[in-house]
């Protein structure tokens, strides 16, 4: 089960003539959280009837035949995660209006009633043909509310009849999803789930991550900003009834879960496309504060896209997003030099002397998340100085300070669980 990572055994402690103490393993990743991390950025995509409609909710109002997006192109849609350096696309399929862009046999409020292209389009295919053909991770999102039914956040409905009809008819849209369009990565249960559907989980998406619900095996990070806490631990307490509403201020290093965060957050001011909002598009120094508190504090970064009724992302947007992925690569995609390690100190020789203004430290959480506090500090004409001081390190700290001109780098660790294990330390000139 993917929510259940954890290292389960126990260590035993060594005999002192006092008592034999036991000291639980640190929580760990679970492969495909592992790999996950590594993806850092991906892109989300919302898209529904509320499109239509200027809203961020479906109003139910708009009629099928006017559900027409002719220009629909998923391969845009993939381009402009290629080019913001996205790893994987997590699709709304369906948001809490209801409105499904599958062929579904639950509902007819769904594509397969709709204008576009006779009632045969759909464009969860066209997305999972796109994303196999380049590459591409997919995930999707549905929405245990649901307006179309009258049931509300979590798939709570008002009396046990109608909770019955709609988890039958939840698990049979899961489960459509799941067996239809290839390998899924990622599971979105927004606002949680009062029912379980791990079955069909295990059967038909094992190795998916799992956004809240009582599967969950990520965690909402607490807003919709894009930004992470710090130190944003890994670890979490386990209780299973509230294990799918935990947020990144739940974390801690002594947790018996691995429950990394997800920090979703928008390109505009909204999640839909609106005819009013352009001009709040995200600047890439926003944008570059969004990434340096997300994925610069360990977590992945959500970024959502519009596309407009035609079923495009707006080249404005698709332009920023590039530009945002290139100033990723170009603050971050060199290191002066780099190296890896174990213990309490690692090291950093660049050639000759040189300036410098951030640090990446990466652990190797595959053994979990050891580091507790740690320092950098340069080697400078006046000796050694600090550069930055933190606790947690996890997938990713980017350390950044005023730059400083250096013949060496070190980390020490001041204190650990254990022995640090460092996958990566880097040094860069960001600007």
């Amino acid at each position: 089960m993917m929510g259940a990572a954890t290292a389960g055994a126990f260590l035993v402690g060594v005999m002192t003539g006092q008592p034999v103490t036991q000291t639980r393993v640190l929580p760990r990743p679970t492969p495909e959280q592992a790999a996950w991390h590594d993806h850092e950025v991906s892109m989300f995509i919302h898209f529904a009837p509320n499109t239509w409609q200027d809203l961020e909710y479906d109003d139910l109002s708009t009629p099928l035949d006017q559900i027409d997006p002719s220009g629909l192109d998923t391969e845009q849609w993939v381009d402009v995660a290629e080019a913001m350096g996205a790893e994987h696309i997590i699709f709304v399929a369906k948001h809490v209006g209801g409105f499904c862009w599958w062929q579904t046999d639950t509902t007819e409020y769904s594509v397969g009633h709709a204008a576009w292209r006779g009632g045969t389009g759909d464009v969860m295919r066209d997305l999972a043909e796109s994303c196999r053909r380049r590459g591409m991770g997919l995930g999707v999102y549905l929405s245990p509310a649901d307006r179309s039914q009258g049931v509300g956040v979590g798939g709570r409905a008002d009396d046990p009849g109608a909770q019955a009809a709609y988890e039958s008819l939840f698990r049979e849209q899961l489960t459509e999803l799941l067996t239809r369009y290839g390998d899924i990565m990622e599971v979105w249960f927004d606002g949680s789930l009062v029912f379980d559907v791990g079955d069909i989980l295990d059967t038909h998406a094992p190795h998916a991550i799992v956004f809240q619900g009582p599967r969950a095996s990520i965690r909402w990070v607490g807003n919709e900003d894009g930004v992470a806490p710090y130190p944003c631990w890994n670890g979490a307490r386990f209780d299973p009834k509230t294990w799918g509403t935990l947020t990144a201020a739940d974390g801690d290093p002594g947790g018996l879960r691995w429950l990394p965060s997800e920090c979703d957050a928008r390109m505009r001011n909204t999640w839909f496309w609106r005819t009013d909002n352009a001009h709040t598009l995200k600047s890439v120094e926003q944008l570059m504060d969004m990434y340096h508190q997300s994925v610069g504090h360990g977590a992945v970064l959500l970024l959502n896209h519009t596309p407009d009724p035609s079923g495009r992302i707006p080249e404005a947007d698709a332009a920023r997003a590039a530009e945002f992925g290139a100033e990723v690569r170009r603050r971050y995609g060199r290191p002066i030099v780099e190296t890896v390690g174990r213990g309490n100190r690692v090291e950093l020789f660049p050639s000759a002397p040189v300036e410098i203004d951030a640090v990446i430290t990466q652990e190797d959480i595959t053994l979990g998340e050891r580091v507790r506090e740690y320092v950098i500090e340069g080697l400078t004409a006046d000796g050694w100085i600090e550069l930055a001081r933190g606790s947690a390190i996890g997938h990713m700290k980017i350390d950044r300070f005023a730059p400083r001109r250096v013949a060496q780098v070190r980390l020490r660790v001041l204190r650990s669980a254990g022995e640090p294990v460092i996958r990566r330390l880097a040094m860069f000139r960001a600007g």
